[in-house]
């Protein structure tokens, strides 16, 4: 491919540059592999072909690939700022060897991407075919109908990761800036969706509503797409195409217009955040001032007994840096009181690393937004004889983290614009101070008890639009590192649905919960070069310690000691497939 074609000229220029930190050094030839893989070296046969992800060591780019090719490897990719390829071997002899190579630190799988969207009708709750639609009031914005004159993410770029997007007058093709084809090595190609499910998040994220008289219409309808197709018809792609097209965006964001990433899809973990070359790909992307945004899986309640769990966040949403989303269940009200997090929206502490996740949660649950023509959804709803999810023609109400997620998206997009209004040529605001924003003005939700969900279940609490905005606006990105940088009192509290919200005012760094306000002051914590959680530490008020108890099942401290009880069973295997204790699977049918 032409990408390879180039690789001596890259690799000169690239191989200086130092890695995103990884993990201690291996001294095992299988310590190298993640959990897939060495769960994978005692099954594969001779000749059984298998899809990877290698990261040579700085500097030995160049060795790493003549090694492949000496091993009539099939490489198929090369990340210079990953330092990695990616590569389909033939059997575990190949697999044994790169083990062996001095020169390879990390061997990841190539794993399967799925959209996180459930398709499967109403799950654990929530009210179906609501008569109105309360998204935007329920954020604290009125309807797309009416009156609204703040900011509506004009001039903002999303990039789009997903199934594509098939435009519409909702999201006609003027907004869709470029179209993208990575399951066909990045092709410039006619917007289209055969999934349908990029085309719903979109329409969460930017549709104006025109098919509904604004009933239906997002979160930024002034936003424009790039959209980057990574998955195929059937809602499922490779952990490859997904890096591919995010160091796509990364190198071009300028050219491209574009802001914020969106990224409704994931996959299982199966090593730390430091080593898992799609998380690396999302640091990347945001340490070059991009906002990514990503779903916390849908991996939070057991299927079949309905108890719910912890430990369930997918990759790359147990990044630090991603803006990770849970989703929440509004019952179709525009008040927050009877707000719940959805049980399957995923719960922390991430698995290898214990990262407090997710950040925030945002409503997920049964929001109706654009229906591709005639795309597999429709099908397979229509099927499964979930007709009642259809919407008329033009729409469908789906649930799950990845509706969150575009969600999430669109409020971004009004924080980004409403900043650029106020302060027409200032800095942008960075990643880190946009999730700040986010984490300081959410508000936090009760359980049907009457009791806080905790931080691992809702991050600092549900997001707030209005209130972020809000904030947004006040900032003054001008002022010196330490400063005051509001340029106007700021009350923390928001009115939505005709009740006062109160603000979280409280920032989840790492693994403490900040509430002394530092979001009112310019940081270094919200440089882009600054990892979520790193080297700064505000207040006392940790989050949990070593004598705090998560439920009857998580112990949590400066080591993570799980109890009897694990997730939902005896233990959870972040496998091909999901196992929930010792017999329940959810696997290729648990789409998110």
């Amino acid at each position: 491919m032409k990408r390879l074609a180039l690789f001596a000229v890259v690799v000169v220029a690239l191989t200086g540059v130092p890695c995103t930190a990884r993990a201690a050094e291996r001294h095992t030839a299988h310590a190298k592999f993640d959990q897939h893989l060495r769960q994978m070296l005692n099954t594969v046969q001779p000749g059984s072909a298998k899809r990877i992800i290698v990261h040579a060591r700085t500097g030995s780019d160049w060795a790493v690939y003549q090694s492949l090719l000496a091993q009539h490897a099939n490489v198929t990719r090369y990340y210079p700022r990953l330092h990695a390829f990616a590569v389909t071997i033939r059997d575990n002899g190949d697999l044994s060897r790169l083990g062996h190579d001095a020169a390879v630190t990390d061997v990841s799988t190539d794993a399967t991407v799925t959209a996180t969207a459930l398709t499967g009708g109403p799950v654990n709750g929530g009210q179906l075919g609501a008569v109105a639609d309360t998204l935007r009031q329920g954020l604290g914005l009125v309807p797309g109908s009416g009156t609204y004159a703040g900011p509506t993410g004009s001039g903002i770029g999303v990039a789009l990761i997903d199934s594509g997007l098939a435009p519409s007058a909702d999201v006609d093709a003027s907004r869709i800036t470029a179209f993208y084809d990575f399951t066909q090595g990045g092709a410039l190609t006619a917007p289209s969706d055969a999934y349908g499910h990029g085309t719903h998040v979109a329409g969460l994220i930017g549709g104006t509503g025109a098919l509904s008289q604004g009933l239906y219409a997002g979160v930024a309808p002034g936003v424009h797409f790039v959209v980057a197709k990574v998955l195929d018809g059937q809602g499922q792609g490779r952990t490859s195409d997904v890096i591919d097209a995010l160091q796509f965006i990364t190198a071009n964001k300028d050219t491209l217009g574009v802001q914020i990433v969106n990224l409704s899809l994931g996959h299982p973990p199966y090593e730390d955040a430091a080593d898992d070359p799609l998380d690396q790909a999302v640091e990347q992307a945001v340490q070059a001032g991009l906002i990514v945004v990503t779903s916390a899986g849908n991996y939070g309640v057991n299927p079949e007994t309905g108890q719910v769990g912890y430990a369930g966040i997918a990759s790359p949403g147990n990044t630090p840096d991603a803006l990770t989303v849970g989703a929440v269940m509004t019952q179709d009200t525009e008040t927050r009181t009877d707000d719940r997090v959805a049980p399957y929206s995923s719960r922390g502490p991430s698995w290898y690393d214990g990262f407090a996740k997710p950040d925030i949660v945002a409503p997920g649950h049964n929001l109706t937004s654009d229906l591709a023509p005639d795309c597999y959804l429709f099908q397979e709803l229509t099927d499964l004889g979930y007709t009642n999810l259809l919407v008329g023609n033009d729409y469908v109400k789906l649930s799950g983290t990845s509706m969150a997620t575009g969600v999430t998206t669109g409020v971004v997009a009004l924080m980004l614009q409403a900043r650029q209004l106020a302060q027409p040529g200032a800095p942008p605001l960075t990643p880190n101070a946009v999730k700040a924003i986010l984490e300081f003005t959410s508000s936090p939700l009760d359980d049907d008890t009457g009791t806080a969900y905790d931080v691992l279940t809702q991050g600092t609490g549900e997001i707030n639009a209005v209130g972020a905005v809000t904030l947004s606006q006040a900032i003054d990105t001008t002022v010196p590192v330490g400063d005051n940088w509001l340029t106007m009192p700021v009350q923390t509290y928001s009115t939505i649905g005709g009740e006062t919200v109160i603000w979280s005012q409280n920032i989840v760094w790492g693994n403490r919960v900040s509430s002394d306000g530092e979001v009112f002051s310019n940081s270094d914590a919200w440089a882009n070069n600054i990892v979520w959680g790193s080297n700064i530490v505000w207040g006392s008020n940790i989050v949990w310690g070593s004598n705090i108890v998560w439920g009857a099942n998580i112990v949590w401290g400066s080591n993570i000691v799980w109890g009897a009880n694990i997730v939902w069973g005896n233990n959870i295997v972040w496998g091909a497939n999901i196992v929930w204790g010792n017999n329940i699977v959810w696997g290729g049918t648990a789409v998110f």
